[in-house]
């Protein structure tokens, strides 16, 4: 796992959920520490069932 890197935070653009790399999903089964980019392509949002493709970078 690349920690040098910080973990980024990505904002659902339909609903506001948060995906946050750091804390994964794990309900959703995507563990803690997950990269947005090691993400499966198919991952719907647990909120609102968008793809990955609505959702976006959040700068902290």
């Amino acid at each position: 796992m690349d920690s040098e890197q910080g973990y980024k935070t990505w904002l659902c653009l339909i609903c506001g959920y948060i995906y946050d790399e750091e804390l994964g999903a794990p309900e959703e089964g995507i563990v803690p520490g997950t990269r947005w980019a090691d993400v499966p392509m198919n991952w719907v949002c647990p909120e609102c069932g968008a793809r990955k493709e609505d959702f976006e970078l959040i700068e902290i």
